[in-house]
């Protein structure tokens, strides 16, 4: 099986709230990691992103050591990668600084991935792709039935002169969620989206209108929320969280979450069981500081798909 990736990659820098500081690859990197440690060998991701110049040749020497990872669709940019300043003031709470963002990903460097099993699209940077790339992705796959799943991410985030970020809704909402498989958000995006500024519940039926299947909220340590379109009904399931206490950093926790999710649904086609085993995947990642551990997560590898993922 195979699954395409895009987004943004980024360098963390991030700041705990003990002052203590590690650096590793972040943004896309988190779900390209976690795809690689949860399929086996036999599938293909194929991740499209840019990366600057001084960092193309080692990043590309790093993804060599997983041998499920196609790398054919990850090209140089002139400019350095992403910088990312995450200033953490609690486990959850935090400033993020964004310099250096790239290019949007262009039409041209995707069309050659789109014949996948499924697409997972993450809006690391907001700017990873522009609302027309993504109606053409739409096209193109409509008639191959390919689930896209996107995780909205920075969409709702603006950028300040001094690159710190903020949250704004996004006007053309409706447009980037029309015909997903599932639109991921946590609640602070959930409630930051739409400009009328629709609670939970109205904003999961105004998705499920949309034609998309359905629509997560990811709530940190409580868990999340699965709203599923079952017959042109909002059916609505709360997971709760898992062993909050252990939690060391919860950067990557949503990256993680979207990734897991997409590898399991590519193996059961299963919405509620894929919920539940990412939301037991991105609790096990919040134990782990950046993305420097990230290989532990192949504890959860999906060798025997048939065994029904636990709700406890």
């Amino acid at each position: 099986m195979t699954i395409t990736l895009i987004g943004h990659l980024c360098l963390d820098i991030i700041r705990h709230p003990d002052g203590k500081e590690t650096r590793s690859y972040g943004g896309i990197y988190f779900s390209l990691a976690t795809l690689a440690n949860l399929l086996p060998s036999q599938d293909t991701i194929s991740p499209i992103f840019g990366v600057g110049k001084e960092e193309y040749e080692p990043f590309l020497e790093h993804v060599k050591l997983y041998s499920n990872i196609d790398s054919s669709g990850i090209y140089k940019f002139a400019g350095p990668t992403n910088q990312v300043h995450l200033l953490y003031n609690d486990s959850a709470d935090r400033v993020e600084c964004s310099r250096f963002i790239a290019d949007p990903i262009a039409i041209k460097r995707i069309r050659p991935y789109l014949k996948t099993n499924m697409l997972l699209i993450n809006m690391i940077s907001g700017f990873d792709i522009t609302l027309e790339t993504l109606d053409e992705i739409r096209m193109e796959t409509r008639d191959h039935h390919t689930p896209i799943y996107m995780d909205i991410h920075s969409l709702t985030l603006g950028i300040n002169e001094n690159f710190t970020r903020f949250f704004r809704p996004v006007n053309a909402w409706r447009r980037w969620l029309f015909m997903l498989h599932t639109a991921q958000m946590n609640e602070r995006e959930a409630h930051t989206l739409s400009s009328e500024k629709l609670d939970e519940v109205n904003l999961a039926n105004q998705t499920l209108a949309l034609n998309t299947r359905a629509m997560i909220i990811t709530r940190g340590k409580r868990g999340c929320t699965v709203f599923i379109d079952e017959h042109k009904h909002a059916q609505r399931f709360d997971i709760p969280g898992m062993q909050p206490e252990l939690s060391v950093d919860p950067t990557g926790c949503g990256d993680v979450f979207a990734a897991a999710y997409c590898a399991h649904f590519m193996k059961t086609n299963d919405i509620s069981n894929s919920v539940r085993f990412a939301n037991q995947v991105a609790a096990f990642k919040s134990r782990l500081q950046g993305s420097l551990q990230i290989d532990k997560l192949s504890t959860f590898r999906l060798l025997d798909i048939s065994t029904e993922v636990s709700t406890t």
